[in-house]
């Protein structure tokens, strides 16, 4: 743990440490194959607080800033990757309603979602609507004090088990500047799912379409204005940038931990692999970039922290930069174990399977370039 920290980060990253410890590392293979969504696990961490790591403490939140929470994420990954995703997403969710919700709303969903009683579920993207989020085609037609939902929402972690469905659906003419913010609970009329997505990596965590057939919810469960959802929706993607990274790094640095204890204890031509000078490049490098990702992570935290106007390219670049290099660390630290990388028991082959999404999701990585390219013409 870094010197850096001030003794109440230290104190956090601690609890979570022991939490991550005992309820997280032990059973993350075990999960992994039987493909086990630890509702329990999840409720013990809101009883930590995290379930809403960001949200206000009049509600049950933690009330943390962004780079607190980069290092509870990191340290949450190191004992499952696919959890400590999980959970930055219901955060993610759990923040934008306390950001955007009037009183009423926060009053209404954030206590049950900060307790983890509850669970929350992003929905924004669409089977034809990925990267282009401003394409999206499900509609919220107003009557009367009513929206009525009707759309297909695609890759929704969660699904199914979330109590609280944060929606994104058109409720004007097309862009960015027709679609809205809309909560949608669990149970009703006209939400359905589809089948759990059978996945290379995360799992642990349920993935389903979350399908609106003329859904009615009341006017008063929409964040915000009326056509402010993408707004909303970016600004939750810029936090969630830095939350997936760090989930990255603590994978990365889980598998790196693995590596210099097998190459300590393996012999090769009569001595331990790690007096191999081959080996011990190979660790200098992975070590460096690793640390050099985190410092990256850290600075796109403290910028959303700072509100700087730069924030949303530094979360790009964060995001880009860390997801990338935490999945090539983790897969040399699998190189490094030879075969035995390869064998489920190891969980080495499972941090590389569930580190591969993270260069895809929450905007893919060639998304992240054209944000950062956007940023760097549009100031000279």
């Amino acid at each position: 743990m870094s010197s850096a920290l001030s003794e109440d980060q230290r104190a956090i990253v601690g609890a979570v440490r022991e939490f991550t410890a005992a309820e997280l590392a032990p059973f993350a293979n075990e999960r992994d194959q039987t493909m086990h969504f630890p509702v329990d696990a999840l409720e013990q961490a809101g009883r930590l607080g995290l379930g809403g790591v960001l949200v206000g403490e009049d509600v049950g939140g933690s009330a943390l800033d962004r780079l607190t929470a980069a290092l509870v994420y990191e340290e949450l990954a190191m004992g499952d990757t696919t959890i400590a995703a999980y959970i930055s997403i219901h955060n993610m969710v759990a923040w934008m309603i306390d950001r955007y919700g009037d009183a009423a709303q926060r009053e209404r969903w954030l206590p049950g979602l900060t307790s983890f009683v509850d669970r929350g579920s992003y929905c924004l993207t669409e089977p034809s609507a990925g990267s282009d989020a401003a394409a999206i085609t499900t509609t919220a037609r107003r009557d009367g004090d009513e929206y009525v939902l009707n759309g297909v929402k695609q890759f929704i972690s969660g699904a199914g088990s979330s109590a609280v469905y944060l929606v994104f659906a058109r409720t004007g003419g097309s862009g960015p500047h027709g679609i809205s913010a809309i909560v949608v609970p669990a149970g009703a009329s006209g939400l359905s799912f589809g089948p759990d997505e059978r996945k290379m990596g995360w799992r642990a965590q349920p993935t389903r379409q979350v399908v609106l057939d003329d859904v009615r919810v009341p006017v008063g469960n929409r964040l915000g204005a009326e056509g402010g959802g993408f707004a909303i929706a970016l600004s939750g993607l810029d936090g969630g940038r830095v939350s997936i990274a760090a989930c990255s790094l603590g994978g990365a640095q889980w598998a790196l931990d693995r590596a210099l204890r097998h190459v300590r204890e393996r012999e090769t031509f009569g001595r331990p692999l790690a007096e191999h000078q081959a080996v011990r490049f190979t660790l200098a490098d992975l070590a460096t970039e690793l640390h050099a990702a985190r410092l990256v992570v850290h600075d796109a935290a403290s910028a959303l922290d700072e509100g700087a106007p730069d924030a949303t390219a530094r979360c790009a670049m964060a995001k880009r930069f860390a997801t990338d290099v935490a999945f090539a660390v983790a897969d040399e630290a699998l190189q490094l174990h030879g075969g035995y990388g390869y064998l489920s028991d190891f969980g080495l082959e499972r941090v590389v399977r569930d580190l591969r999404v993270h260069r895809i999701l929450e905007g893919t990585n060639e998304v992240m370039r054209m944000i950062i390219a956007k940023r760097l013409l549009d100031s000279r």
